[in-house]
């Protein structure tokens, strides 16, 4: 035998032969060479089975078509020995000819292919007598479109004409635009932890998502901004439309959700009431290359469940409800895009549709709701899913994977982006109730083409080192021997201003001041003074004045002057004597230490050992409560 097989999904030709009525039988003979004319159901099982054996089942074989014979392959070289039409067309581009069949899936005629496959097996006694002859099939391929692609991409659209009564095939070109991420991810990395480190961001409490103030907080710091400008978007659909009144869809945020999101799902950011604060570990990401933060923010995004991408595909309802139920386990999702996506080429456009297709053909497909009939477009009982006849694939998977790669991955600058205005795309959905005045299913239906980039390789650990490309930093700010910050006449950026606001007191719109109470409350709030003093430095158009440097030195010697040790438990002794023998004794003074003629403190987390101490000098510590 090919494979190992359980008992109970085996069966002979004799069986399969068998197992079936007498008309269908009688079909399949007359695919065969064979020209009696038989009726009894034994001797049409002998006649057929007779035809496939030997030297017969090669002639028969090779009267296959070419789709045809790649089933074959396709089902004995496999793993577990059945055909999946969906994963053969997602290789070969369409399913291999199975017969024909009215709409209800009666009347079948058969196809030749049908002699071969049962159900979605092939007998094993027919089968290893093709394995003799029968080569591997070709292992599905991923092409790329190169290192470049065009200002535009040229779409058909199949219409039906009403006049003519005939399918019309049309064709027409939309601008295209792309974005190179992976500068921007490392520069909004950095702004949107300091945003966030300004107390500037606010979620819900309840569902952890950001408020429109925040999206829009995040939206003006960010490098190029997003990925859709609305206010051009609208003036280019404006000009381009036929119809004066035609609705303007708003595509809505990406980069700035995106951000927030990954903020809390990386751990690097965290709820405090309805305020986003820095975690130790995004104080930490700051003070680190942005590539690490990156690399750490992708690789626990992934394993995060504090979101679900899908619920992003806002048009698609009852994701909350009954529908909840049926919602797969968000991480084995990205699991098995992300186990394809190692597989593209860095720096190598690829056919957003051509990705998905080899995700299928290679077997990582995945379902978003094993029960979509809860799923609805428009009013619940009218848009239903259950529409889809068992094949979900294109509406809802794909738009998942969609939102993913646009809106995660390319945000993370896993991945640089080529992409249209979603409106413009044909509709696949139009057949549901309910989407009459949708101009689009989802906000990243546009996505045409993506590449893999060098920081997304290094996140994915396909390398263990990332070189980034170097980041300019603008000297923008003129400090003056007064201690004033003025802001040089080119403006400074949004990300930079944060910082200032942070440390310094704002005089007006292009002032600052040093200010030591206000750099104290920085401190104190966890802002490092050394990040600051880096900051100025790197951004001063002349080299720092000494005053300004007398005034940091100052503030940072005051800053290290008081340390916080910690929390301890405050020992009294009865005498002075007994408090100084405590605090030198070889065995307890590991443990404590003076704070006063007679008392003594412990720190919270040394008490036991001091207690285990203080008994072996012959005193003990009773427990306050006793």
């Amino acid at each position: 035998m090919s494979r190992n097989k359980t008992i109970n999904n085996l069966f002979s030709l004799q069986q399969a032969l068998e197992g079936m009525i007498v008309d269908d039988l009688k079909k399949l003979k007359t695919l065969l060479p064979d020209p009696r004319k038989l009726t009894r159901k034994a001797d049409l099982v002998d006649g057929i089975k007779s035809q496939l054996q030997g030297e017969n089942l090669r002639k028969v074989w090779a009267k296959l078509d070419d789709l045809q014979k790649a089933a074959v392959a396709e089902v004995i070289h496999g793993e577990d020995g059945l055909y999946y039409p969906e994963i053969f067309s997602a290789k070969y581009g369409e399913p291999a000819n199975l017969g024909t069949s009215d709409r209800y899936g009666s009347n079948r005629e058969p196809s030749l292919l049908c002699l071969f496959i049962y159900g979605r097996q092939i007998p094993y006694d027919l089968e290893e007598e093709l394995l003799k002859f029968v080569t591997e099939p070709k292992e599905a391929t991923l092409d790329d479109a190169g290192e470049t692609v065009q200002n535009h991409v040229k779409l058909r659209v199949q219409r039906y004409n009403y006049i003519t009564k005939e399918k019309e095939t049309e064709e027409y070109e939309i601008p295209l635009a792309s974005c190179e991420t992976q500068l921007a991810a490392t520069k909004d990395f950095a702004a949107v932890l300091r945003l966030i480190q300004s107390g500037k961001v606010a979620v819900s409490d309840k569902t952890a998502l950001p408020n429109a103030g925040s999206v829009k907080a995040i939206a003006s710091i960010l490098q190029g901004g997003d990925f859709y400008n609305e206010e051009e978007r609208q003036i280019t659909l404006a000009k381009d439309s036929d119809y004066d009144d035609e609705v303007f869809a708003e595509i809505g945020s990406i980069k700035p959700f995106a951000w927030i999101m990954i903020a809390q799902g990386s751990k690097f950011a965290e709820r405090s009431g309805k305020k986003l604060v820095l975690t130790k570990a995004g104080q930490k990401a700051l003070q680190e290359p942005p590539a690490k933060g990156l690399q750490t923010a992708w690789k626990r995004w992934l394993k995060t469940k504090i979101f679900d991408e899908f619920r992003r595909i806002d048009a698609i309802k009852g994701q909350t409800g009954r529908g909840a139920s049926g919602m797969t386990d968000v991480t084995w999702r990205r699991d098995a895009i992300v186990s394809v996506l190692a597989q593209c080429p860095v720096g190598k456009w690829i056919l957003f549709h051509d990705f998905s297709q080899y995700l299928v053909a290679t077997g990582h497909s995945f379902d978003v709701n094993e029960q979509p009939y809860y799923l609805y477009i428009g009013e619940a009982g009218y848009g239903n899913l259950s529409e889809l006849s068992g094949y979900s694939w294109p509406i809802l998977e794909e738009r998942y994977m969609r939102c993913f790669l646009f809106e995660y991955a390319a945000t993370l600058g896993i991945i640089d982006v080529a992409y249209v205005d979603p409106s413009l795309m044909p509709s696949d959905y139009d057949y549901f109730w309910g989407t009459d005045d949708l101009e689009f299913l989802s906000r990243y239906d546009g996505l045409v083409y993506f590449r893999l980039t060098a920081l997304g390789a290094y996140c994915l650990g396909l390398t263990d080192k990332y070189t980034p490309p170097a980041i300019e930093v603008r000297q923008t700010l003129r400090v003056l021997p007064n201690l004033e910050i003025i802001a040089a006449e080119d403006g400074v950026e949004t990300s930079d201003a944060i910082v200032l606001d942070i440390y310094t007191k704002k005089v007006s719109d292009v002032v600052w001041r040093l200010d030591r109470p206000k750099i104290f409350a920085a401190i104190e709030n966890g802002y490092p003074l050394a990040e600051f003093t880096e900051f100025l430095d790197a951004r001063s158009i002349e080299p720092l004045p000494q005053t300004v440097q007398q005034f940091l030195t100052d503030v940072t010697e005051r800053s290290n002057s008081v340390q916080d040790i910690g929390s301890v438990r405050l020992i009294e002794c009865t005498s002075a004597h007994l408090a100084l023998l405590i605090a030198n004794d070889s065995r307890t003074k590991k443990f404590c230490q003076l704070a006063g003629d007679r008392t003594l403190a412990v720190p919270l987390g040394q008490e036991t050992k001091f207690r285990t101490a203080l008994r072996q000098i012959g005193y003990v510590l009773p427990q306050p409560d006793k």
